[in-house]
């Protein structure tokens, strides 16, 4: 058991530092309002897989979204889920 909390704090160590890296670029992403670590979702189901999740206010088709603005789906090697949250208001 040990063995794998080690493994899960390794692996969260290294989406840890993935998200410090690149948080600042993907800010500056249009609909950009947040980046995580968290779980993975695949068609709305949450899957047992830890990534960056980048939260955006509204998730457009991947044809409507300049080459230069689109989220990567990896990271050095470490799975980007975009995950629309709407906007926040105080």
């Amino acid at each position: 058991m040990w063995r794998l909390y080690k493994l899960m704090d390794e692996q969260l160590d290294s989406i840890t530092i993935v998200q410090i890296k690149y948080t600042d670029m993907l800010m500056r992403k249009p609909n950009v309002i947040g980046v995580a670590v968290g779980y993975i979702q695949e068609r709305g189901i949450m899957l047992d897989e830890r990534g960056l999740v980048v939260l955006v206010s509204r998730k457009l088709p991947e044809s409507q979204i300049p080459p230069k603005d689109r989220i990567p789906s990896e990271l050095e090697g470490v799975r980007v889920d975009v995950q629309e949250i709407g906007i926040f208001k105080a």
